[in-house]
């Protein structure tokens, strides 16, 4: 009986301690010393409220069934995934129940706080913009430490391109009150002071002198008066750079083994610094012989010549590169003009004696690329026959360097593509011997609305047009291509009109189609226009020169005269009171009396007395491209007919006076234009490299030649009733890039024109040169040519109806702000000098009215260019009083 209750009591006594386990589970130890095995049975996620529970289940690498070991790995790595997310300020792994061997765990993370504001001290608003847009602290973003320390990294190396060596930066976190688990941020700049450069000293530069050195090192300025324009703060990564262009200097003067023993860097009281470099040049080297191993397709005599290195010249490793694998005519591009795609140069200096090297080059010729495919990608608007066609890499022809280099340059000159962003992408295969050319264009906007305004003859002149140059006729009927416009097959129209109210009035249009056919580059242009002046609408031609002053008098008593140049005075006279004075200073009767300027009186204008000058003009174009001498060259004929209408312009074209000094009636101007042309600018906006040379002849039939008239006393309607002429106009502009990013641009340009007559007595009224100022009318004109020479007032240097000759000389210096597709801008400095004459007896070449001074240019796509330029004239022109001197030129829609 004993037994049996002992028993019992121990039953008992053992369930209810296996039911006290079962219910207290969370009354346990983990002894570290002697790991145990569990299941997890349950993953909990506890401290977040932003983020998603079951995404970081799977970060952590845990899941449930999962046997991991308590203490172990498993738990340990968890931990490190979700620190390594960087989005946590703390993280905790614990286990809330056990049961046997399974086990409950429980994923503590205190979320980081979130970016709530940015604060900035100590900076300007310009300087704050610039951290803002390097610095990515994104409002609403979690704040890391990394974050942070990348911050104030980042903005203290800004301030050190800026020359702020000694920049201290301060981030400081604060809670925001009224968010929760946010932050702000305030970052603290002491700038400090500005370091610049006081001198640059060099040490054992026997051979070198400092000043070539100074001028190696392209960022680190001593404070001198010829680096006056030059920045002049010291920036260390900049330093290290320049220590480099000193040895490749040396290089290049054969001072191979040149080296910089050691430099110093002194940081003066007026915070500047002194840097001190010591240098060991080592001797001079030369080149001696050169030898060709591997070249079977050209002889080592011919790849010498195209070397241009000889024996006994300075050895030059710069030199020796430029001349193996970048220049446009070296010895690299003469394989990859001939295919060798594959080709491959190694120069190794295989022998040092003494002073002299020897060089072997070693070749690698492979086999000739033969092009593939040809991609043109990017032309989102131009459709893709219109960049093919300006190709000169076509499949199956031999891989030419030349070649993808002048396709680059026509697809630039199309105008459709922005020049700086079009990319000819080269995709060598040499397991089959064949290349892929990828074209990568971005199409830029190239269609212009102008609403320009231009200040020219005493007036204001407004114009409205529409110029769409990347048209499509073919389209015109489809519906779908208006979008608003059909476009994309690069067609040229054209519709304009211009006003000056009462005064000036012109409607023009024209239709450029630049691939007649489609086959050939060969161009059809039409063109028709009317224009229509009164003279007696406008102040400035009444008070200059004109009717105001009195104008042409038969007898001599009516006031002034005709003065080609304004000031009125002597007139002209058929009966001799007063005499012409062809630079107006007066002398004869009537000198200024007449009725317009304020001395007689005033009556209402009748519209029959106006003076009115119309014309309507028609021409055909027809340009095409030869192939010799080479395929730069083109030929343009132009056949026009000109129509003038003239009322009452005896002052205008006094010598086209009847006997009672006016000139009634209209003339005709049938002419036939051919220009010869050889274009290889590399870009028509902001052109780098090449030239523009043209010789145009324009002339009309010699009617005087056969119709036996005798035109020494005829009427002047009938003999000007057709006129005739032959005109020469030759012009030509070079660019040269100065620099080594080929941005600093010179260009130099010339021009001159010459109007010769048939018959002596039937020299034309029309097709002078009117030279001048900014080269603007101020309206579109017929029968004349307005040539600008800037810091000389407009149309200052020629008689009213034109001068027979003129030349012009020009020197430019161009320097690029911008060459977005949004907007190229640039400056320029200038030197020019012109002067015009009526006869070859008159010429001197070296007469000229001189000038120079700045200006700027800017393109807009939707409007053109615009340009201002300030000259200053040096040359005083006869009976002109102020036409030189200082002179603004302002042009807006007009090229000059």
């Amino acid at each position: 009986m004993r037994k049996s209750i002992i028993f019992l009591f121990l039953l008992v006594n053992t369930f209810f301690c296996v039911h006290a386990q079962e219910i207290d589970s969370t009354n346990f130890s983990i002894y570290y010393d002697s790991p145990k095995k569990y299941v997890i049975s349950e993953i909990k996620i506890s401290g977040i409220r932003y983020l998603d529970r079951e995404v970081l289940v799977q970060l952590s690498g845990l899941e449930v069934g999962q046997e991991i070991s308590v203490p172990g790995e498993e738990i340990t790595t968890a931990i490190k995934k979700l620190w390594k997310q960087g989005l946590f300020s703390d993280v905790k792994i614990t286990a809330s129940k056990i049961v046997g061997d399974k086990i409950w765990l429980d994923i503590f993370l205190q979320e980081r706080p979130k970016l709530s504001g940015v604060n900035y001290f100590g900076v300007s608003k310009s300087e704050k913009d610039d951290i803002t847009e390097k610095v990515l602290l994104l409002i609403g973003s979690q704040v890391t430490d990394h974050q942070v320390n990348s911050a104030e990294k980042i903005i203290k190396n800004l301030f050190l391109e800026k020359g702020f060596l000694d920049t201290e930066v301060n981030i400081i976190q604060r809670d925001d009150s009224t968010k929760n688990n946010s932050v702000i941020l305030d970052i603290y700049v002491d700038k400090k002071e500005k370091v610049k450069v006081q001198d640059v000293i060099f040490h054992g530069n026997d051979n070198l002198k400092a000043g070539i050195l100074e001028r190696a090192m392209k960022k680190t300025k001593a404070r001198k008066l010829k680096n006056f324009f030059s920045s002049k703060k010291f920036l260390e990564e900049k330093y290290i750079e320049d220590k480099s262009n000193i040895i490749k200097k040396y290089n290049e003067k054969g001072y191979r083994d040149a080296i910089i023993v050691k430099d110093t860097i002194v940081k003066n009281n007026d915070n500047r610094v002194t840097v001190e470099i010591w240098i060991d040049e080592g001797d001079k080297y030369y080149f001696r012989d050169i030898k060709w191993v591997g070249n079977t397709v050209y002889p080592g005599e011919y790849l010498s010549a195209v070397l241009g290195i000889k024996k006994g010249d300075v050895f030059d490793q710069k030199l020796l590169n430029k001349r193996l694998t970048e220049d446009e005519d070296g010895v690299g591009s003469q394989y990859q003009d001939n295919g060798y795609l594959f080709y491959n140069l190694t120069p190794v200096e295989t022998n040092i004696d003494n002073d002299s090297i020897d060089m072997e080059m070693r070749i690698y010729e492979g086999k000739q690329a033969t092009i593939n495919r040809v991609i043109i990608s990017g032309n989102t608007k131009t459709n893709e026959h219109v960049a093919r066609r300006e190709l000169r890499t076509i499949p199956g022809d031999l891989f030419s360097k030349s070649k993808l280099m002048r396709s680059y340059r026509e697809l630039s000159q199309l105008g459709h593509f922005d020049p700086e962003a079009i990319n000819p992408d080269v995709i060598p295969h040499p397991e089959d011997g064949t290349v892929d050319i990828d074209f990568q264009l971005q199409e830029k906007a190239n269609d212009q609305i102008e609403l320009s305004g231009g200040w020219g003859a005493g007036m204001f002149v407004g114009s409205v047009g529409l110029k769409f140059a990347n048209f499509s006729v073919r389209n015109i009927f489809n519906k779908e291509a208006w979008r608003p416009l059909p476009t994309g097959d690069g067609q040229t129209l054209s519709l304009r009109y211009q006003t000056s109210g009462k005064y000036y009035k012109t409607v023009s249009f024209s239709f450029i189609e630049p691939w007649l056919g489609g086959k050939k580059p060969n161009s059809l242009s039409v063109s028709l226009s009317h224009s229509r002046i009164n003279y007696s609408a406008n102040n400035y031609y009444s008070r200059y020169g004109g009717s105001s002053y009195g104008g042409y008098s038969p007898y001599g008593y009516g006031g002034g005269g005709y003065s080609p140049y304004g000031y009125g005075g002597g007139g002209y006279s058929r009966y001799g009171y007063g005499g012409y004075s062809p630079y107006g200073y007066g002398g004869g009767y009537g000198s200024g009396y007449g009725s317009g300027y304020g001395y007689g009186s005033q009556k209402e204008r009748d519209p029959s007395d106006d003076q009115i000058w119309a014309t309507t003009a028609l021409a055909l174009g027809y340009g095409y491209r030869l192939s010799w001498p080479d395929d730069y060259f083109t030929v343009y004929h132009e056949l026009s007919m000109e129509h003038y209408n003239l009322q009452n312009m005896g002052s205008y074209f006094y010598f086209l006076a009847d006997e009672n000094g006016q000139v009634n009636g209209t003339f005709d101007n049938l002419s036939f234009k051919t220009v010869f042309g050889r274009n290889s600018v590399d870009n028509p906006l902001y052109s780098r490299s090449g030239s523009n040379i043209s010789l145009t002849i324009k002339a009309t039939p010699p009617y005087s030649l056969f119709n036996n008239i005798d035109y020494s006393n005829v009427d002047n309607n009938k003999r000007y009733k057709w006129i005739e002429y032959h005109k020469w106009l030759f012009k030509g502009q070079f660019f040269e890039p100065l620099s080594s990013n080929r941005n600093l641009v010179l260009r130099t340009a010339y021009e001159m024109g010459f109007l010769g007559y048939y018959d002596k007595y039937r020299k034309s009224p029309f097709e002078g040169f009117i030279v001048g100022g900014s080269g603007m009318s101020g309206y579109n004109i017929y029968g004349t040519d307005y040539i600008a020479l800037r810091g000389y007032k407009d149309y200052s240097l020629s008689p009213r109806n034109g001068s027979s000759m003129y030349s012009k000389f020009t020197m430019e210096l161009r320097y690029p702000v911008t060459l977005k597709p949004s907007a190229t801008i640039y400056g320029l400095a200038f030197l020019e000098a012109g002067n015009t004459n009526n006869s070859f007896r008159d010429y001197n070449p070296f007469k000229l009215h001189r000038s120079a001074g700045i200006g700027v240019r800017i393109f807009l796509p939707m409007f053109g260019l615009m340009g201002i330029d300030w000259g200053y004239g040096f040359d005083e022109v006869p009976g002109q009083p102020g036409a030189a001197g200082s002179q603004f030129h302002f042009v807006i829609g007009q090229q000059f």
